[in-house]
């Protein structure tokens, strides 16, 4: 494998985890909305990844297949004054677990940073490797 894919597997996989962070932040600021743009209670969405080639040789990459809703059921919770209750008084919330959004924020927020980390290793090592012939 060539030292420059490293920079396209990273690349491709700061791509994805920006995407992921971005799904987290919606879940995350949805997380107490009753209805969603089509009407429906909001559905947490999550992010799956797949391995694809990138440049010549063996190197594989990230990215985003698809984001897909999370189908855990609803929560119900019993409030009779919420407009959005049912003749039972009870209304139906998004199933966002905060605590879990925040820890899959967390893992690609260091995911991101680790990417970050090899290109800026890889740039060092090719620019110590123009010096070697000086």
């Amino acid at each position: 494998m060539s030292l420059f894919n490293i920079f396209n597997v990273s690349g491709s996989a700061m791509s994805a985890q920006s995407q992921r962070l971005n799904t987290v932040s919606s879940n995350i600021a949805n997380a107490d909305s009753t209805t969603s743009a089509t009407g429906q209670p909001y559905r947490a969405k999550q992010v799956v990844f797949s391995a694809v080639p990138v440049g010549a040789g063996d190197a594989k990459g990230v990215k985003v297949d698809k984001v897909v809703e999370d189908q855990s059921p609803l929560k119900k919770v019993f409030d009779p004054k919420h407009p959005s209750a049912d003749e039972e008084g009870y209304v139906t919330m998004p199933n966002v677990n905060v605590i879990e959004e925040m820890v899959n924020m967390i893992s690609a927020t260091r995911s991101y940073q680790t990417n970050v980390e090899t290109m800026n290793s890889a740039k060092t090592l090719l620019l110590k490797t123009l010096t070697i012939g000086q």
